[in-house]
């Protein structure tokens, strides 16, 4: 590191807003530098942050992202651009021996996804993803309960993400190819399930997916003029079980659009107890045979906001050398099984898995 603190540069006005907030105002690092190709998005951040409580420099604006990367005084990079475009600014952040933070998914497919892991590794770097629902304080609570032992073997989960209409389309990026539901939404809650389960080894994946409101105008989650959503081509539902090699199974489900309330949730099924995520609850019994539900209410200090855990894990991975707790390698199986996912809802069959190295 050149310096004390760790100077960062946003690619993406969109999620790099969330994740920059939370980068500057960590005691330990700095935004530096943005990135957008519309200008006056970046002015109208640029200004949020210049005004807050941390003095320093005017930041820097750039709408090519090859000249950020290229900068000296930036230690780090977010990525937040639309999926097709998260491998491509990584790669040539790593190239300048940048460290680097995606947000998810990693990449647009698994062969790209594959090519950014080896390079970011090769080249020495912290790499991290950028995951809010893994890092929120309710995912963070199961993870260290599984990890204490709390539920004994994990042997089953569901999880899933459901809008009643969320259909994004302010970015063509979300409803064309490399876009869609799953890798939207879906990828959130995979990743959150796969991580408080252990992070077992997928063998196989049986899904199914699809597009019944993008097509059709329907289902938006704003009025949507129709030269924007005639060109959608992806899927606005997806689901499925993926197998794991300790026998362990998760089921999957994430939709865009559905005559369905909103949900986001998942539940998990342990030898020794079981909990859901939304409300936060863990069911137990007790020596006796007696049934009990223990609703958890989180402390003022466990509830830390999940962009500010992202961003400090990130800053003590580069600073202190901690342990990623989720790098790029992670984003990578994750996307396996998420592109195993859609082949199989294409396909009509059962997808097998290799390991992802």
């Amino acid at each position: 590191m050149s310096s004390a603190i760790v100077r960062v540069g946003i690619v993406g006005m969109g999620i790099g807003r969330p994740n920059g907030r939370a980068l500057h105002a960590d005691p330990r690092a700095q935004v530096v530098a943005l990135c957008d190709l519309q200008p006056d998005r970046m002015e109208e951040f640029a200004g949020e942050l210049e005004a807050g409580p941390v003095a320093g420099d005017p930041i820097k604006r750039y709408t090519d992202y090859r000249k950020m990367c290229r900068d000296p005084q930036i230690d780090a990079v977010f990525v937040g651009t639309p999926n097709q475009w998260h491998v491509p600014v990584a790669l040539e952040a790593v190239r300048c021996d940048k460290h680097v933070m995606v947000t998810k998914p990693l990449a647009d497919g698994e062969a790209p996804a594959r090519r950014l892991v080896k390079a970011a590794e090769k080249a020495g770097v912290v790499n991290m993803m950028s995951l809010s629902t893994r890092f929120s304080p309710e995912n963070r609570y199961l993870q260290d309960k599984a990890r204490a032992g709390y539920f004994g073997d994990i042997y089953y989960a569901r999880s899933r993400s459901v809008r009643r209409n969320g259909i994004p389309a302010w970015n063509l990026g979300f409803i064309q190819p490399g876009g869609g539901a799953f890798r939207d939404m879906g990828v959130h809650y995979l990743d959150a399930a796969w991580a408080i389960m252990g992070h077992p080894r997928p063998v196989t994946v049986s899904g199914v997916s699809g597009a019944i409101f993008g097509p059709k105008g329907r289902g938006y989650s704003r009025p949507t003029p129709r030269k924007v959503w005639r060109q959608f081509d992806t899927d606005d539902f997806a689901g499925g079980f993926i197998r794991f090699a300790d026998g362990s199974g998760l089921q999957i489900e994430s939709f865009w659009a559905s005559h369905q309330p909103a949900e986001r949730q998942i539940e998990l099924f342990g030898t020794e107890a079981g909990a859901r995520l939304q409300p936060l609850t863990l069911y137990t019994t007790d020596a006796q045979g007696r049934e009990e539900d223990v609703s958890v209410a989180l402390s003022q200090q466990d509830a830390a906001d999940p962009w500010q855990a992202l961003a400090s894990h990130f800053v003590g991975c580069i600073l202190d050398g901690d342990t990623c707790s989720a790098p790029l390698r992670h984003g990578l199986q994750v996307q396996s099984m998420l592109e195993a996912m859609l082949r199989s809802a294409e396909s009509g069959r059962e997808v097998a898995l290799r390991d992802s190295k």
